[in-house]
């Protein structure tokens, strides 16, 4: 599994630990174990710029989701597909500012940002109540895992 993390935010990030999430959360969601991973961390004149350009969003967000060969995660009976899970885009700043007002912190969200992304990036969406509980649990379930460990 290849698994690049660049932070280009002018920030400190622990991108090692971005990393192993990652990797742990791809791990459980059984991507096949050659796939690729892009995380990038930038500043938020340059996510702001992303989110108008591909969502046609004003302002920064905390993380964009490009997925490339739209793998699926795979099933207890089936193997996962090899190829490029996508690229992550996530702003430390926004997330240090979440974070400090969920109450727990910058490492926290931005981990919660990264398992959000790459379900994202493994076609999980948010628009529908049904998916929206789906997602969520899911994400819930692989944070508590993670940090459980």
């Amino acid at each position: 599994m290849t698994i690049e993390v660049l932070n280009e935010s002018g920030h400190e990030l622990d991108v090692q630990h971005l990393a192993t999430l990652s990797r742990f959360v791809m791990d459980e969601m059984r991507v096949h174990p050659l796939a690729e991973l892009c995380i990038k961390a930038v500043d938020e004149p340059t996510i702001a710029q992303l989110n108008e350009q591909w969502m046609e969003k004003q302002g920064p967000t905390d993380v964009l989701a490009f997925p490339m060969d739209e793998l699926r995660p795979g099933l207890v009976n089936e193997e996962p597909e090899e190829g490029v899970l996508g690229d992550l885009v996530l702003c430390p700043d926004v997330a240090e500012k979440q974070g400090e007002t969920a109450g727990h912190g910058k490492v926290a969200e931005l981990e919660l940002l990264t398992v959000h992304g790459i379900l994202h990036l493994l076609g999980y969406d948010h628009a529908e109540p049904a998916d929206h509980k789906e997602m969520f649990g899911l994400q819930d379930d692989l944070l508590a895992k993670w940090r459980s460990r």
